[in-house]
């Protein structure tokens, strides 16, 4: 994808230090403070909400006809995974009550869920694996997926078709329809064209539209479109997924609709919440039978014999209950599938990380995140001076100087290898869990 940064290379403003990172945004609120925050809105009925996650007829039997060479184009693009789950997306049952009250714990300001004990959130390195993405390294900053130029989408979609009724029909406003596209596919497939790598392109659109970035019921954006085009050119999408569900939980949680990977975040609860391997477990867990773990657990050490640690939880009242009270010991901090990993975390206060995608500038904060990145509670960082979600404006110079200041603060981010076993001061725990409690809801866990 193209990169034309000029007269803005060296135009990267120093950071001018905590004073101002707290007078340019806001200080942390109590989580209940927030206004129009659902956690203070408990009969509000946010999910699924404008049918975003309904299922699609007609995805399976598009996906059934698919020749063996675009299959292989899409494993070779790093879609295996996202193949695998749209193939059983009709299979799949979403448990809205336990999404809901992970929701109501998520904290717009920080990009973090707020327990009792501790912050957690979906790291990047996390949903690369699960999802089976290529993995972002510290270096290949000119392959993160994004563009700062407008987007042509009939430019993309020539790849696939230049008939104009077919483009009309693929395209509205600011959309693009997957529907019309899957047709188009079923077409080629039973005429027995030999457009392997178009198929392909087509069926990325409609695999990632429906597993990665849906938004609503059966259209994607523009900016989208073009982050998934870019997944044949070899770019890292783990990012523009990732930014696009983190603004999906903020929507959510202020009261908006939810959008974003619900596949990847019921997967992420699944592994840290939910589910605990058992090597010698004989039976299959029941509950996991219409869950995303059954079709990609392989890669996260995770098999159907596994303990259900929630199977006694029923209800959304129930799930407000046990994820309000969530201790240290209840949450998987660094599952097996994490160890030894390498993750990507801001060099120093004030060089935040944020999410590139073609939508927003997501602010990203594993190190709010202590024991996930395996580190000891120590402190509860200060914000950064960036918003937590900045709009893009694609074509425009302060959006393309903005991106630069994004793309710099990866190239020089610190790494870390994520140990099995953390060793912690009961003090400095003491410090830190009092410093978190001005982050949580004002009543307890009730």
């Amino acid at each position: 994808m193209k990169r034309n940064y000029s007269a803005f290379a060296e135009d990267i403003p120093a950071y001018s230090g905590p004073k101002a990172a707290r007078e340019t945004y806001s200080d942390l609120k109590q989580l209940s403070a927030i206004p129009g925050h659902i956690y203070t809105r408990p009969e509000l009925q946010i999910l699924p909400g404008q049918r975003r996650f309904s299922k699609m007829p007609w995805l399976v039997p598009m996906l059934e006809l698919l020749p063996p060479t675009s299959i292989g184009h899409l494993k070779e693009w790093g879609l295996s995974s996202v193949f695998v789950l749209a193939k059983n997306y009709n299979k799949l049952v979403h448990v809205w009550e336990s999404v809901t009250a992970m929701v109501e714990l998520w904290h717009p300001q920080t990009n973090s869920f707020i327990f009792p004990e501790f912050e957690a959130t979906i790291l990047l390195e996390e949903l690369e694996i699960m999802l089976g993405f290529p993995r972002y390294q510290r270096g290949e900053e000119a392959a993160i997926s994004y563009t700062v130029e407008q987007i042509n989408s009939w430019s993309i979609l020539a790849y696939i078709t230049t008939k104009k009724n077919d483009l009309y029909s693929m395209t509205s406003g600011m959309h693009v329809h997957l529907l019309p596209i899957a047709q188009w596919i079923i077409s080629q497939c039973k005429r027995k064209t030999t457009n392997y790598t178009a198929i392909a392109k087509a069926v990325a659109i409609c695999i990632c539209g429906a597993i990665l970035f849906p938004e609503a019921d059966g259209a994607i954006s523009f900016g989208n479109l073009s982050i998934i085009d870019s997944i044949s050119e070899g770019m890292k999408i783990g990012q523009a997924v990732l930014g696009f569900l983190y603004a999906g939980l903020t929507s959510a949680a202020l009261g908006g609709p939810f959008y974003g990977s619900v596949v990847a975040f019921e997967l992420w609860m699944g592994m840290h919440v939910q589910f605990q391997a058992v090597e010698d477990l004989n039976m299959e867990c029941k509950t996991m039978l219409n869950h995303p773990l059954v079709h990609v657990g392989g890669r996260l050490h995770m098999s159907p014999r596994a303990w259900c640690k929630t199977a006694q939880v029923k209800g959304i009242q129930a799930w407000r209950q046990y994820l309000r009270s969530l201790t240290v010991a209840d949450f998987d901090m660094r599952p097996r599938f994490m160890h030894g990993r390498t993750i990507h975390l801001p060099q120093r206060t004030g060089l935040a990380l944020r999410l590139l995608g073609n939508g927003a500038l997501v602010s990203y904060n594993p190190d709010r995140c202590h024991l996930q990145c395996g580190a000891a509670r120590t402190m509860v960082p200060l914000l950064s001076h960036f918003s937590p979600i900045q709009e893009r404006k694609r074509g425009d110079a302060q959006d393309e100087r903005d991106m630069r200041i994004a793309v710099v603060h990866w190239e020089g981010c610190a790494t870390s290898a994520i140990q099995a076993e953390v060793e912690e001061d009961d003090e400095a725990i003491m410090e830190y869990i009092e410093a978190l409690k001005k982050l949580q809801p004002a009543g307890g866990n009730n």
